[in-house]
């Protein structure tokens, strides 16, 4: 089984580092997937190594998407192939989990009317004007669909991530 993260330099270190490792420890493959080959930085330093770029991704390969916050959702929030990525994902219903700032991206995607979801607090007026139904809480989750607001909220996204991946079988 495969995952998919999708980010850009400035990410949040521990919103990429944290479900990539988690992931792995339940035995997925995990691809981070950015614009440019080579590595992407996060706000506090750590390199991640990119595999592939954003065109070179085909969906359906795999079976989870992640979003991740910092900065990194504002930088690719409005390439096409990002949100043709997010579409797909979200109309096969395969899970996507977004944290921080990633519902960015699916705001930008026109992803959220209609759909419960939470997010940094900084991005509460976007996610509403939207469309979505914002609640205050650690982890949201709406049928595929699962947020979180912060780094503190991590061990709750990946509970509810991994939860949903083993359901799926």
């Amino acid at each position: 089984m495969k995952a998919l993260i999708l980010s850009a330099d400035n990410f949040e270190d521990t919103e990429l580092l944290v479900p990539l490792y988690r992931l792995r420890e339940v035995g997925f493959s995990v691809v981070v997937a950015s614009e440019n080959s080579g590595t992407i930085h996060g706000k506090h330093g750590y390199e991640v190594p990119v595999d592939k770029t954003f065109s070179d991704i085909n969906p359906a390969d795999y079976a989870v998407l992640v979003l991740p916050g910092g900065k990194a959702p504002a930088a690719i929030r409005n390439i096409p192939g990002v949100q043709e990525i997010a579409r797909a994902f979200m109309s096969s219903e395969m899970p996507v989990a977004a944290i921080c700032h990633g519902p960015q991206i699916l705001i930008s995607a026109g992803l959220l009317k209609g759909r419960k979801a939470t997010c940094y607090e900084s991005v509460t007026p976007e996610l509403r004007d939207a469309g979505a139904q914002y609640q205050d809480i650690e982890v949201l989750v709406d049928g595929n669909l699962i947020t979180s607001r912060k780094p503190d909220d991590l061990p709750a996204f990946c509970r509810e991530l991994t939860r949903m991946l083993k359901a799926q079988g």
